[in-house]
């Protein structure tokens, strides 16, 4: 086991290191926005970086845990529901990208609270999307803490709660010391890691159960339904593969972990090369991870969770001291997914509601050394609170995942995409959106309503896309500077 861990603790060391090296070159720098600098970079991200850090903020453990886990259970069916994610960075950047850019520079905006209160000047706007960060987030990290602290009880042999306190600290103090430049390298850097270990896993896994023929054929035995559309024991109905294509299709544009990445890139030739880069990428990864899921139950049938599968894939077919290395895939999706979250906790509080009620929006107030110690605070408490609800984790913690991905859409999606393209769109419409999208997804989720095989994602953004238009009959009309802002009028 010792063997197998040392590539993990040089992986974790290297992350560390990097998020110095970053540090002392930004401070080398004559940094002209201290807040600018530390959440978005300097928007100076070139088209390789962008792409990594879009793919390596949105993939994580149940890309490389949870769905594969899920695979395991259901079978190819789960692998069509997948690829659904790949037109991620080419729609998010495609939708998005150049007007985040153009009008993010013009407004200053560093975090999508910032475009949203640009737009709406509203007050009551900006606590909505701050609240729904801090409580999804903190969901959706819970998740990335339970898949790291597997990893590690896999490939070591340690308890659960020793890899939950490694990992954690170490993606905390990288985040806190390097901020947004030290989340994009080591993004970078994850995302080629990622890569890399997909193809191994999914080429060891096909030799392993004799060739691709031979594996589809032992799935049929186990079940006929593994490789069907439906999945096994028909638990994939169309309606819910449609409503994979609402909840990972059209509702990525209302996730702030990747959106926000529209506002630090360099120029539109890093944005074009970033959209064809990030499709090729992430089609690679998800294909190939998930079919591993998948291929997984012809060569290690019986394990008592989908989970277990990837970790157990490394070390019974690989050498231990490969399996250390190429464990660091995974654990790489979920550490470039909790940096980005940490560090959008961190904004909330010390941009969106530090800097723009006590400070009243003037951030010439804040030091660099003040900066630095209040994010390294939210960091600590954002990672102990979401450490101490990790204890006792579900089985299957892709799900955890989807529900802060719904949550998240329901509150962001409308009044981004309105906000952006719809010049009558005023904060009443933004406000009745937010609440209506909220209180339905939630009420759906937590009472379990039945919907015929529709994910509640459906119903909570057709209802909120209304509840927008209706609002917006009863609000204000939009004033003439955030016109100019946004349409030059």
């Amino acid at each position: 086991m010792m063997s197998a861990l040392l590539p993990l603790i040089a992986y974790l060391l290297l992350t560390l290191v990097l998020a110095v090296w970053v540090q002392h070159r930004a401070r080398s720098g004559a940094s002209r926005n201290i807040v600018e600098e530390y959440f978005i970079g300097g928007r100076s991200m070139g088209g390789f970086v962008l792409a990594m850090t879009i793919i390596a903020s949105y993939t994580s453990a149940s890309s490389f845990v949870g769905g594969p886990g899920v695979a395991y259970s259901l079978g190819l069916a789960w692998v069509l529901l997948a690829m659904i994610q790949v037109p991620t960075t080419f729609l998010t950047l495609g939708v998005l990208g150049k007007r985040f850019a153009i009008i993010g520079r013009r407004i200053g905006a560093v975090t999508i609270t910032d475009f949203l209160y640009a737009r709406y000047k509203s007050d009551v706007v900006v606590i909505l999307c701050s609240v729904a960060l801090l409580v999804f987030f903190a969901a959706s990290m819970v998740a990335q803490f339970i898949g790291g602290a597997r990893l590690f009880q896999a490939v070591t042999g340690y308890p659960y709660e020793a890899g939950l306190a490694l990992f954690g600290i170490t993606v905390v103090i990288y985040t806190s010391v390097g901020g947004f430049r030290a989340v994009v390298v080591t993004d970078a850097l994850q995302g080629i890691v990622m890569v890399v270990a997909s193809v191994v896993v999914f080429m060891t896994v096909l030799e392993v159960g004799g060739g691709m023929t031979q594996c589809m054929q032992t799935l049929k035995d186990i079940d006929p339904g593994l490789i069907t559309p439906s999945g096994a024991g028909g638990k994939v109905p169309a309606p819910m593969l449609f409503s994979f294509w609402v909840l990972v299709g059209l509702g990525i544009l209302g996730l702030p972990q990747t959106t926000q990445r529209c506002f630090g890139y360099k120029d539109s030739k890093s944005m074009h090369n970033a959209m064809i880069m990030g499709t090729l990428i992430i089609g690679f990864l998800l294909l190939f991870m998930h079919l591993a899921g998948v291929l997984g139950r012809a060569v290690m049938p019986g394990l008592s969770s989908g989970d277990l599968i990837i970790p157990s894939l490394i070390l019974e077919f690989l050498p231990p001291f490969w399996a250390g290395i190429f464990v660091a895939g995974p654990l790489a999706a979920i550490m470039s997914t909790v940096d980005t979250m940490l560090l959008l906790v961190s904004a909330a509080i010390i941009k969106d509601l530090y800097i723009r009620y006590n400070l009243k929006n003037d951030a010439s107030r804040i030091s660099a050394k003040k900066l630095g110690r209040m994010s390294f605070g939210c960091t600590i408490a954002a990672g102990l609170l979401v450490f101490a609800a990790s204890f006792n984790p579900p089985d299957l913690l892709v799900w955890i995942n989807l529900f802060a991905f719904g949550g998240l859409e329901a509150v962001f999606l409308w009044p981004i995409i309105l906000g952006l393209y719809w010049r009558k769109a005023n904060a009443a419409g933004a406000v009745f959106s937010m609440l209506a999208g909220l209180t339905v997804f939630i009420f759906i989720s937590v009472f379990n309503v039945p919907l015929g095989g529709v994910h509640a994602i459906v119903p909570t953004l057709t209802i909120s896309f209304f509840a927008f238009v209706l609002g917006n009959r009863f609000g204000d009309p939009v004033s003439p500077e955030v016109r100019r802002q946004f349409w030059g009028e």
